[in-house]
């Protein structure tokens, strides 16, 4: 998994930066290791979410259109944040089990999918 750098272990960084007088050079030296981190996030991120709708396909056959409606609409549903609806499904290939909200979201997801499609 991935470190946050915290503002302690900066500390040191800006000590010298700052010393040798370049309070600008400091700050945009924390502000570039801050939207790496972000990215690297992100990048760790994408890897779950682009796998999920693919799982979702298996588990719910449907269109890959339909599976991302699903995880967008579980998400919502549920309050919670679209890559941590996708990590809990690809955690369950590693036999965790789903959150309680979650699982009961995609029942009622599936089932709205499933009332449309009858019409």
């Amino acid at each position: 998994m991935h470190h946050m750098t915290t503002l302690h272990e900066e500390q040191p960084l800006l000590r010298a930066v700052t010393a040798a007088g370049d309070a600008a050079l400091a700050v945009e030296v924390l502000e570039l290791r801050a939207r790496n981190e972000q990215l690297e996030q992100a990048l760790e991120s994408r890897a779950v979410i682009d796998q999920a709708p693919g799982m979702v396909m298996v588990l719910a056959p449907c269109s890959s259109e339909q599976s991302w409606g699903l995880l967008v609409d579980v998400s919502q549903h549920c309050n919670v944040k679209l890559r941590d609806v996708a990590a809990a499904l690809v955690a369950t290939t590693k036999g965790q089990e789903l959150p309680e909200a979650i699982r009961c979201e995609w029942r009622g997801a599936l089932w709205r999918l499933r009332a449309l499609e009858r019409r």
